[in-house]
């Protein structure tokens, strides 16, 4: 079967679970954290993911811990994670996460954007996410990140849309104009 139908399949059921349970907005946050736990640490990823490095017990602590403890973390993220590892779906856990993800954001009205800056503003990060929620009427998940080579001013990304509004991005497209006016003179 498709990897892709199966991780949705499951991320629908953990979707559908928590919304029924009303801890949606919890297990969403730890997700959110786990996805960011196993995209950073390999050696979380090899031992969760090699079918016989560890047994699903110690497997199901090492999310837990990565989760502040147990008593912390969601008993349906737990029950969810319990499941995947018993049927033996550990290899699309990570997929998983992100289709369940997508789908809460969906089913939320959140958007998820990024912001990448040459100098943190906070005035510009709630300047954008006071402009979505005017605009959409839902709430922006910003990931703001520093990079100095930008120069100045910003680039905002948003669900599959860039504003480039960098000062090194407006040098080179000076550049490149400047380059091509020369050619055409030559």
């Amino acid at each position: 079967m498709n990897a892709g139908i199966v991780s949705a399949r499951y991320a629908h059921a953990l979707l559908k679970y928590v919304t029924e349970t009303g801890n949606g907005a919890l297990v969403y946050e730890q997700v959110r954290h786990l996805d960011k736990c196993l995209s950073s640490f390999e050696e979380m990823r090899m031992m969760i993911y090699h079918p016989k490095a560890t047994s699903d017990h110690l497997k199901i602590k090492v999310f837990a811990t990565a989760l502040g403890g147990r008593e912390k973390a969601a008993p349906e993220l737990v029950r969810f994670i319990r499941l995947v590892l018993k049927h033996k779906r550990t290899n699309l856990l990570h997929l998983m996460l992100h289709i369940f993800m997508d789908m809460y954001r969906h089913a939320n009205n959140i958007s998820s954007g990024r912001l990448v800056v040459a100098v943190p503003s906070e005035f510009l990060k709630r300047t954008l996410t006071d402009i979505v929620h005017d605009e959409t009427g839902g709430t922006l998940e910003l990931e703001m990140r520093t990079d100095p080579s930008i120069i100045g001013g910003f680039i905002f990304d948003i669900e599959g849309t860039r504003l480039d509004a960098s000062v090194s991005s407006q040098l080179k497209t000076i550049r490149h104009q400047f380059i091509e006016k020369n050619r055409r003179i030559v």
